[in-house]
């Protein structure tokens, strides 16, 4: 097994193992010991999978196949369908790859610190690590039917961590109003998951194969087929994205879920849709991406105004940072759907760039929440008199996500506008004018946010804290302003990797 296959089993595997052996560990502060470690190790190989790529970084031309991973693994699964256990990752998936295991480990990192009340430390950081085994599958999976699978893994330990974990306290209203909010995750994520499974068998039985190599492209499939496909995959996606109107099991699931849970949920899980509707719906069915596009540029502006408007009118903080998801991802779905090289890269650098802002602001607001005892603006003003190291990160996170130049949210929002003014027509310039009307928008709201809890008087709820950050505090939220900070000064560390597997796919949809 080369040094590549070696890698990719392991930040599958590792994980995977951990979980195992936090569960077989007795003693509680022992096992999120090593569940931190395990995260610890996958973050490592996940790096390294850069290394030894050979040409991949440029080795991509206008003829097929058009996903050319830099490793693979493909062994026989299940003979008798052709299936096949075909896992890979390229410039398009490394990036979500190493942003999962480096938040899954700073989410571990912290419930050393913290855990919140509910269950054991052990369950928690166990479910963590069977959460990330199935974000990283999503994101490694070259097969459909693998792909599915691996998506699906994610629902059970999320829901758990949701009901569990999640709330603001035991009194049954509380108990009551998280199981509501993992009931919705659940029914919604199933309703998605359905119309998943349908889009892989219809791509399947009319294909004669699962690859999604040599799948991409559209071949073997009909235009009737590609069409029925992408409705049914793009459907389940959206509801994943999420994609307005599908969109309103989010703020509950956010409000109710425990910092960490919060923290995967936005980082990373939310990228499962918007990855799988790269890789799978417009790759496997470009003549449906084609026909859809107007639609979704459409639905996807409509996120952004209704998402930034709707913040507009929040009076809770982690309310208002989970509908700034909506919006955000909106972005990210309109440079997905001008099928352009510039959209697909505004899409991927904005997908990572959502990860680490809205991380760090959900970090921060469960920090403030939890020594403040509520979550709501009008009982959280003069933050920076009494905690101006929480009031400063607060800030710069804010500023980040509201797409300052020199910052990661910048890049992601400003060439989606751009890639749908390059399309052109009236559509298509309308949806530009409205999205960067959209953008003023999340500028308001977020500058909103800063004036109703910075500034102002110490409310009796934030007048008694202490100025101070907790190491493990700083541990986990030091790596994501660094992040913010490089990637928007140095995109190309996302747009580098990312630059040969986007034309190579461009070049399939045309």
């Amino acid at each position: 097994m080369r040094l590549g296959e070696f890698l990719l089993v392991a930040v599958l595997a590792v994980p995977a193992l951990g979980a195992l052996a936090v569960v077989a560990t007795p003693r509680d502060r022992a096992a999120r010991v090593v569940g931190t470690v395990a995260a610890a190790l996958t973050l490592v190989a996940a790096v390294a999978l850069v290394a030894g790529r050979g040409m991949g970084w440029v080795a991509y031309g206008a003829t097929p196949p058009a996903v050319r991973p830099w490793h693979a693994v493909d062994l026989p699964w299940v003979p008798g369908l052709d299936l096949r256990f075909h896992l890979g990752v390229d410039g398009i998936s490394w990036p979500l790859v190493v942003l999962t295991a480096l938040l899954t480990l700073l989410c571990c990192a912290y419930s050393l610190w913290r855990v919140p009340a509910g269950g054991s430390g052990r369950a928690l950081v166990a479910l963590l690590l069977v959460v990330e085994v199935g974000i990283l599958g999503t994101f490694l999976a070259l097969d459909l039917v693998l792909f599915f699978l691996f998506f699906e893994v994610v629902l059970l330990p999320m829901y758990a961590i949701i009901v569990g974990w999640g709330g603001d306290g035991t009194d049954p209203a509380a108990v009551a109003a998280r199981r509501r909010a993992g009931r919705k995750f659940a029914l919604y994520t199933l309703f998605g998951s359905v119309l998943l499974l349908v889009g892989v068998y219809v791509v399947v039985a009319a294909a004669g194969t699962a690859d999604i190599v040599a799948l991409t492209g559209g071949t073997g499939l009909s235009r009737s087929t590609q069409l029925a496909a992408f409705t049914l995959l793009a459907l389940a996606f959206a509801v994943k994205s999420p994609l307005w109107p599908l969109h309103s099991w989010l703020p509950d699931a956010h409000t109710q879920a425990p910092t960490v849970g919060s923290v995967l949920l936005a980082g990373v899980l939310l990228k499962m849709g918007t990855y799988g509707l790269i890789r799978v719906a417009v790759g496997v069915a470009p003549e449906g991406a084609r026909w859809a596009a107007p639609v979704l540029g459409v639905l996807a502006v409509a996120a952004i105004l209704i998402g930034s408007l709707v913040c507009l009118a929040q009076t809770e903080l982690k309310r208002l940072i989970a509908y700034s998801s909506v919006g955000h991802m909106g972005f990210v779905l309109l440079g997905v759907a001008t099928l352009t090289a510039t959209g697909i890269q505004a899409a991927l650098i904005g997908n990572v760039a959502h990860g680490i802002i809205t991380g760090l602001l959900f970090f921060l607001a469960g920090a403030i929440k939890d020594r403040t005892h509520t979550g709501a603006l009008s009982e959280l003003s003069g933050l920076r008199e009494t905690a101006p190291r929480l009031s400063g990160l607060l800030a710069f996170a804010a500023v980040a996500s509201l797409g300052l130049p020199g910052l990661a949210g910048f890049w992601g929002e400003a060439f989606a506008v751009v890639a749908a003014v390059e399309v052109g027509g009236a559509l298509w310039i309308t949806l530009a004018v409205l999205a960067a009307l959209g953008g003023a928008l999340t500028a308001a709201y977020l500058l909103r946010l800063l004036r109703r809890v910075t500034h102002g008087w110490p409310t009796p709820a934030v007048a008694g804290l202490r100025p101070g950050l907790a190491g493990a505090e700083l541990v986990a939220w030091v790596p994501l302003v660094l992040l913010a900070l490089a990637v928007g000064l140095a995109p190309t560390l996302v747009l580098g990797v990312a630059e040969a597997p986007v034309a190579a796919l461009v070049e399939v949809l045309r």
